[in-house]
Formats: structure tokens, C-alpha cells, sequence
């Protein structure tokens, strides 16, 4: 189809020349839930506008010649990412609080080892257990090593993880067995993953709950009196190889790192969806400062395992997530003349999601080279030990009642926000403050913007309503899907409302009729994550690559708003449409538009709106259900009633759920 104007100012144009029906006539329900119903987009189109728009914002490996311009390279990206990812807003003050360690009983293992059981606070509050699995006789310094798990509901008390841990102890070493947040005995509702999103609503980084219990676990176990600074490795598989991986990149105490099946480039992922991660894996902004290639490579000149299966049944098969991370990383080795550090292991056998013997025996291998090179009596072969494994209630760590979890954390936060205060009461220095006001709303939401392209796909009447359909591509990058209603032989409509729901056009329909009957003209849309405009396939993930990548969902959301209002507005002769959102999804994002586009929005109308962002915490709302309301910063900054004010003088409408 060309590009033609969005034109609203007259009826649409009929198919086939059909004439209007009589003014009397109203349209029926049925034809106007199947106009709005009708699919306007091509199929997939959001799925590969997503794609690309995240691909082209995912930075690529720098090009160095050097080691000298590797390590300043190297030291720039640590501190970006630790600066303006991990230890944003209350995390910066997480990181330099006193936190505690408590020792509490020593149980029996096996042969040769003891196991005990401790807590620590990963921030003031925030208890994480463990367990140390401890040589009876050791003297002089020894290796040690942090053990961290991925997506496994058992946690610490996962059999293949304790038999690594006894494996290494009875080697010799210091093995220390982390409970990582949300799994085992941290398995709660308070503690999902999807949380450390409402942390980054508060404008703190959520990210950070994560790193400071793997810096926390580190520090306790290098202040063992026989803990070897100079040897110190950090292991896990799925969630623990991403673990493993984060952490290793960004603290250069871990001298040798061993990932196992955790992670893929970003690149990687948006071909093989498989690998799309959640909120942990996708931090917001991360990718403004660097891909897990990047992150590889900081792992440089320090022994590294990088292993994969073969046919991986979950994520991260070896085909494809390996060959790019060894493309980007293998020369960064070779810069230091180090190439024997970078070991793959690639297993076979069975080849699925595990971290079973050939993993560990890889493992097992790499320790002996580099940290018992000299030791004939060291054997890589596994240790039989499944007869020493324990039950979860025998490895139970005791937490205490108040300890904090996500949602908690995220709650007590948001106690003290926003930090803004409301619009001054002086009309003059109100106006001034709003302006301000809208440029720091402006900077979370990030709207995105360009030039603007409406296509119109078809056009139709039925039963006294004549309706048409239309693509309006926004910066070359999304396109909206648009469904124009006006009642048929209407000459003097009563203004053009923007009509948006949570659950996408099909839930307008009530809305739609009622407001033809008002002889108004109707534009139901669908931004991205609404309606027909949701991703096909892993929806809130793409959500949360757009965040990592710099962008905000939300931003994407109004920007492609504000388009259809500059259209309407264009085709109008200068009169802006009025706007009507249904749900607290639609509510929110209209609101965020109508401050943010002062002259395109003449009048909003909420149907159950929320009252205040906090509810999202105090409902126990998920980021997958709705990643726009959990812009990074924006609690920190605006609650919904200060947004509203930017609003204003424009009228605004509360409507509740029973009017």
C-alpha cells in the first residue's frame, strides 16, 4: 500500500461504493467487535520489528591490537558496568554497608570432610544460607571455591551439586554451597526473579541482589585462615553458569571461572530463542555497555572453562551459543599469549541440560592443571560420593522470620518515593516547574520518535458503521496497528477519540459503542505488548531486551501513541484527539503520553486506572504481565497523581470500575 495520509476528518471511504445507511440506524455489537477483531498487522510483524530494533542497539566487540589497550578497555567496561548497571541508586549504599556472617552448627559429611552451616547477608537484612563444605585436616593454604546453582527448586541440596562440592573438599579444597534467591530454601513468591524489576522501578538496581550475594559469599570464604587468595574458582550450571559468568567478568578475585551451560551472546539470542533470559540474565542497560561477549573476554588472561552440552534440552546448546562467545574471546587470549587458558568443554554424553560426570570431571581436570600442576598423587576422575548426598531438611540452614526477600526489599524502598514534590501552588512557577518536570519524565521514558509513515489497509461499512484499518510505521522501526470506527452518514462528528485497552482492541468494543453513539470517531489501537502488537513467541522477554539494550518498553509504547496523535491531529486541520484508556496497563501508558504530548492529547479518560505505581508491589503485579509499569527509575521520581499534574490544565477523568 502507498503512504497516505491518516485521514479522519471525513467518512471513510466505503468498498465497492456502497452507500452510507440512515442516520437512525446504530451499529450493532456484533459488527463492531468484528471490525475491531480484524488483524491488521502482517503476521510476525512485531516479532521482527522487535528483533531488529534490539540487534542494531547490542554493541559489538571493540577492536584492539594490544594487551596494554585490552586491560584499559577492560578496566572502562568493568567499572560502566558496576557503575551504571549494578550499583545504581540504594545498591551503591547495599555495597558499602556492614553485613553479617553467623556460624551456626558443623554436621558429619564423609570421609575426610566436615559441612558447615552458615548465613550471611548478602545487604542489610537480607539473609542468604549456605554451606561450607570443610576438610578435617587442613593446613596451610588451599583452594577454594564459590558453588552456585541455576533454576533448580532444590537449590544447595541439589545431588549433582553436592557431589561437586564433596568432590572438591575431599581434593582438598575449601567448597563453599550458596543458596541462590528464589530456589531452595529461597523458593518464595518474595523472592521470583521477575522482582528485581520492581527494585529497578524504585530506581535502585535490581541487578545488584544478585552480585552482592556472590560478592558476599566470596569475601566470607576468602576470610577462611586457609583460604589461598591466588587460587579461587567460581562454578555453576544454567542460572549458575550465568552466575559464574556476571560475576567472574567483574571481580578479577576469581582466578579461575568455569560457566556451564548459563549463557549466550545477545546476538545469539534473538535467532535462537531458547536462549532469551529473564529479569537476572537481562539486566536493564546492561547492553549499553556490553554483550556477554564482552563479558567473556573480561575473563582474560585467567583460566576459564567454558563448557556446553551438545543437545542441550534447554537453553544454550553448544552449536550455537559457543562458536560466537570463542570468536570474541580467543584473540583477547591471544593478546596476553595465554591461548592454554581458554579450555572448551563440550559434552556429549548425555549432552542435555546437566551438570553431571563428564562436566565435572572437565572441571576436576582444569583445577589439577593449573592449581595442582605438580602433585602426582592429583586424580581428575570423580569421586564416588552419591551415598554421602544429604536430604534438603538435613542441609537446612535456619533464616531468621524477618529477613527480607524481593518483594520486600523492593516495598521498603518505595516507602520514601517519590522523592519529587508536588507542583507548586504560584501559576507561573508551576507552569516553569511542569516544563522541567516533563523533560525529567521525558529522560526515564526515553519516547521514541522519527518520522512518521500511515498506511491504509482497508476499508469497509456494515450496519450503519464505516470502518477502516491502518499501519502507522513510526521511525522506520514499529508499526501500529489502527482500527477506525465513525458512525456512517454522520457529516458533524463530535471529535475523534484514541481508544486503548489492556487487552487489546477486542476488549474496547463496549467502549468503542458507547462512544459511536456520542457520534464520535473512534481510533482503537494496539502498541507494542498490547493486543495483536504482543510478540508472538517469549512476549515479556523481548520487554526486557529492549530495557538492556537503553530503551524502555514504555518509551515504545508512547512514541508510538504520540505518532497516532500527531496523525490524527495532521489530518484534522490541528484539532488533537481525546484519548480513553481501559485497564491499569492502558491507564498508565496514557497518561505517561498525554504529559509527555501536551499538544496532542486534548482530554483523557481512565477506566479502572491505579491510584499509585506502588500497587504494583503491593499486588504482587509481574513484570511479565505488564514490563512497561516497571520503568527503570520512574517510582523514584513520579507516582501516578504527579504525572497526572503534568496533565493538566487539559480535563481528566476517572472513571471506577463500577460506573
Amino acid at each position: 500500500m502507498p503512504n497516505v495520509p491518516l485521514s479522519l476528518c471525513c467518512a471513510a471511504v466505503i468498498l465497492s461504493g456502497s452507500i452510507a445507511p440512515s442516520l437512525a440506524d446504530e451499529p450493532s455489537r456484533d459488527v463492531v467487535a468484528e471490525a475491531l477483531g480484524r488483524m491488521v498487522l502482517e503476521r510476525d510483524t512485531t516479532m521482527a520489528e522487535v528483533r531488529d530494533f534490539v540487534e542494531s542497539r547490542i554493541p559489538r566487540m571493540p577492536d584492539v591490537g594490544t594487551e596494554e589497550e585490552w586491560r584499559a578497555t577492560a578496566d572502562q567496561i568493568r567499572a560502566e558496568v558496576l557503575d551504571q548497571v549494578v550499583f545504581r541508586g540504594e545498591a551503591a549504599a547495599w555495597r558499602d554497608a556492614e553485613c553479617k556472617v553467623e556460624w551456626l552448627d558443623t554436621i558429619e559429611g564423609g570421609p575426610g570432610y566436615r559441612i558447615r552451616k552458615l548465613r550471611y547477608e548478602a545487604l542489610p537484612g537480607f539473609w542468604i544460607p549456605a554451606l561450607l563444605y570443610e576438610p578435617e585436616q587442613c593446613e596451610g593454604l588451599v583452594p577454594v571455591v564459590l558453588n552456585v546453582n541455576g533454576h533448580d527448586a532444590a537449590g544447595k541440596a541439589a545431588d549433582y551439586k553436592q557431589e561437586r562440592c564433596i568432590n572438591l573438599v575431599k581434593r582438598g579444597m575449601l567448597a563453599l554451597n550458596v543458596e541462590w534467591i528464589g530456589m531452595g530454601q529461597l523458593r518464595t513468591d518474595g523472592n521470583k526473579h521477575g522482582l528485581i524489576n520492581a527494585i529497578d522501578l524504585c530506581g535502585s538496581g535490581g541487578i545488584a541482589t544478585h552480585y552482592l550475594a556472590m560478592s558476599r559469599a566470596l569475601d566470607l570464604l576468602l576470610d577462611h585462615p586457609n583460604a589461598d587468595p591466588e587460587r579461587v574458582g567460581l562454578t555453576g550450571l544454567s542460572g549458575g553458569g550465568w552466575q559464574t559468568i556476571f560475576y567472574s567478568a567483574l571481580d578479577p578475585r576469581i582466578t579461575l571461572s568455569n560457566p556451564v551451560a548459563g549463557y549466550s551472546s545477545f546476538l545469539t539470542r534473538i535467532d535462537y530463542l531458547s536462549d532469551l533470559g529473564d529479569s537476572e540474565q537481562t539486566p536493564c542497560d546492561l547492553a549499553t555497555v556490553a554483550d556477554y561477549t564482552h563479558l567473556t573476554a573480561l575473563l582474560a588472561p585467567r583460566p576459564t572453562l567454558l563448557t556446553f552440552n551438545q543437545k542441550d534440552n534447554c537453553c544454550f546448546a553448544a552449536p550455537h551459543a559457543l562458536p560466537p562467545l570463542v570468536q570474541a574471546v580467543a584473540p583477547i587470549y591471544s593478546l596476553f599469549d595465554r591461548e592454554a587458558n581458554l579450555r572448551l568443554q563440550v559434552n556429549v554424553s548425555p549432552g542435555t541440560h546437566n551438570y553431571e560426570v563428564d562436566n565435572r570431571q572437565a572441571l576436576y581436570r582444569m583445577i589439577g592443571d593449573h592449581w595442582f600442576p605438580d602433585d602426582p598423587d592429583y586424580d581428575a576422575d570423580e569421586i564416588p560420593s552419591a551415598d554421602e548426598v544429604k536430604t534438603a531438611d538435613e542441609l537446612n540452614v535456619p533464616l531468621p522470620d524477618d529477613s527480607l526477600d524481593l518483594r520486600l526489599l523492593a516495598l521498603k524502598l518505595a516507602e520514601s518515593l517519590p522523592q519529587e514534590p508536588d507542583l507548586p501552588d504560584d501559576p507561573d512557577t508551576a507552569a516553569t516547574r511542569r516544563e522541567e518536570r516533563r523533560a525529567a519524565l521525558r529522560a526515564l521514558v526515553r519516547p521514541i520518535e522519527g518520522e512518521i509513515a500511515v498506511d491504509r489497509v482497508s476499508d469497509g461499512s456494515r450496519e450503519a458503521l464505516v470502518a477502516t484499518t491502518y499501519r502507522l510505521r513510526l521511525a522506520d522501526s514499529w508499526t501500529l496497528p489502527a482500527v477506525r470506527l465513525e458512525p456512517a452518514g454522520v457529516e458533524d462528528l463530535a471529535g475523534t477519540v484514541l481508544l486503548l485497552a489492556d487487552g487489546g482492541r477486542t476488549e474496547a468494543v463496549d467502549a468503542a459503542l458507547a462512544l459511536l453513539a456520542e457520534n464520535k470517531r473512534v481510533v482503537a489501537i494496539d502498541p507494542f505488548f498490547f493486543g495483536e502488537s504482543r510478540p508472538a513467541q517469549r512476549d515479556y522477554l523481548w520487554a526486557l531486551m529492549i530495557a538492556t539494550t537503553g530503551e524502555r518498553p514504555l518509551g515504545v509504547q508512547v512514541g508510538q501513541i504520540l505518532a497516532a496523535a500527531q496523525a490524527i491531529r495532521s489530518a484534522t486541520d490541528g484539532e488533537p484527539p481525546s484519548m480513553m484508556a481501559i485497564g491499569p496497563r492502558a491507564s498508565a501508558v496514557s497518561v505517561v503520553a498525554a504529559a509527555l504530548g501536551p499538544d496532542l492529547i486534548a482530554e483523557l479518560t481512565l477506566d479502572r486506572p491505579l491510584a499509585s505505581l506502588k500497587e504494583i508491589l503491593e499486588e504482587g503485579r509481574t513484570y511479565e504481565q505488564s514490563p512497561e509499569l516497571f520503568t527503570f527509575g520512574l517510582l523514584e521520581a513520579f507516582d501516578l497523581p504527579q504525572i497526572e499534574a503534568l496533565v493538566a490544565p487539559r480535563p481528566l477523568h476517572h472513571v471506577a470500575a463500577d460506573e
